[in-house]
């Protein structure tokens, strides 16, 4: 029963500091129990001077005081060096202030211990696998978890952080094969990681031009998971720099289908095919069928820069009107319409363009954030740098009490 207890123990200690604290907390108190119910009254005795610095240090860690709490546990295992959840203690401060050395001195102290319950030494390997990877020593951490693989082959806490040090490294491949035996393992969805995985695979393929195979492996992501923004993305782009740019529009036009929010992405591309493609009908009908079904502001730029290429000055200045209606900071909008404006010696708009756009500048103009966690990354990115959710990021659409404020100058 006790050793039942110490593994539940062990194995919360990788949730939230604060919250192994109190199960910390708590196992103190069974340790006591357990001394009493063994009625070895002489062995309480010279423990309770250990019980108190064990205490003591929880009082420091609730207090946010790591160093004295340091002090206290130091001071308990000296004590009494048979406990061993004032080690896992200590070894998490350590990790907690970057003390990585001693952290793994400790997991390693425990791993040798004589007679170990094979799962809290299970528990304490994972931990030492922990420790490596935040001190930066990846193929330690990767053969400490796989060593915890082989005695429990469904350890998905071991699974995830072996994927997470393949995504560290790029090895794309592995990382695959090791969600897919999470897949196997745990319920929810899986597919979108999956084909991140296989985009990611064939992003490295294509810069090492191998193109058969990275265009293989953009297929069978989106046979995976067909609404994987970036895998469409990139195949258009492997398509486009083959010449072959229907293919190539085809697929910057399934963004729009699957999330048009993302579309702007798309759009982007499509500056480039103005220089390059000698018949731009393809692109017009992808544009106007874009503005027909999304009327947003990335879509109405596109748009106006295609209707200026073709000499249509004021269909695109409608466009570019109605764009920075909609995001009144829309700075990229905003700066072709005055462009546009004193290339025909329109400069009385240009003017009240300008001005108008002044008093927009305290807009956000496009901004991204984690539904997950909340993280504000600087750019779009597939995965949250902080929780390290795939798919999580989205962007920040500016609030009705925002526009209307953004009328008057502050």
């Amino acid at each position: 029963m006790w050793e039942e207890i110490k593994y539940w123990l062990f194995a919360l200690q990788d949730l939230r500091f604060d919250i192994w604290l109190i199960f910390a907390f708590i196992a103190g108190v069974l340790v006591d129990r357990f001394i009493r119910s063994r009625g070895a009254e002489k062995l309480r005795r010279k423990l309770d001077k250990g019980d108190k610095a064990f205490f003591q240090g929880i009082q420091y860690i609730l207090s946010n005081e790591p160093d004295q709490a340091i002090e206290q546990f130091t001071k308990s295992v000296q004590i009494n060096s048979d406990t061993i959840e004032t080690y896992v203690a200590l070894g998490n401060l350590y990790r907690s202030k970057g003390d990585i050395e001693r952290a793994i001195r400790i997991r390693q102290g425990i791993i040798l211990r004589p007679n170990l319950d094979k799962r809290l030494r299970l528990r304490a390997l994972f931990d030492l696998g922990l420790d490596y990877r935040k001190g930066g020593f990846l193929n330690r951490a990767l053969s400490a978890f796989q060593e915890v693989l082989e005695s429990d082959p469904n350890n998905i806490d071991a699974l995830e952080q072996i994927e997470r040090i393949y995504e560290d490294v790029h090895d794309w491949e592995k990382a695959f094969k090791t969600r897919q035996t999470i897949s196997k393992l745990t319920s929810g969805e899986h597919r979108h990681i999956l084909a991140h995985y296989q985009t990611e695979l064939g992003k490295i393929q294509e810069k090492n031009g191998d193109i058969l195979r990275a265009e293989k492996s953009y297929k069978k992501a989106l046979s995976i998971f067909d609404r994987c923004v970036d895998a469409y993305l990139h195949l258009g782009d492997l398509y486009f720099s083959q010449q072959e740019h229907k293919k190539a529009l085809s697929r910057w036009r399934r963004v729009v289908d699957v999330a048009p929010q993302f579309t702007f992405l798309a759009y982007q591309r499509l500056e480039r095919a103005y220089s390059r493609m000698k018949n731009l009908k393809g692109v017009e009908d992808f544009l106007l069928e874009s503005a027909r079904r999304n009327s947003d502001g990335f879509t109405r730029l596109a748009l106006a820069k295609h209707l200026y290429n073709k000499g249509e000055i004021d269909s695109a200045l409608d466009q570019l009107n109605q764009a920075v209606t909609l995001v009144p900071s829309f700075l990229d909008a905003r700066k072709l319409m005055g462009e546009i404006l004193l290339k025909e010696g329109r400069n009385e708009e240009a003017l009240r363009a300008y001005r108008d756009f002044l008093l927009k500048l305290d807009f956000p103009y496009l901004e991204f954030q984690c539904s997950n966690c909340g993280y504000k990354p600087d750019k779009l990115v597939w995965k949250c740098p902080q929780c390290l959710k795939w798919d999580s990021i989205n962007i920040i659409e500016p609030s009705a009490s925002d526009l209307s404020n953004g009328d008057e100058p502050s």
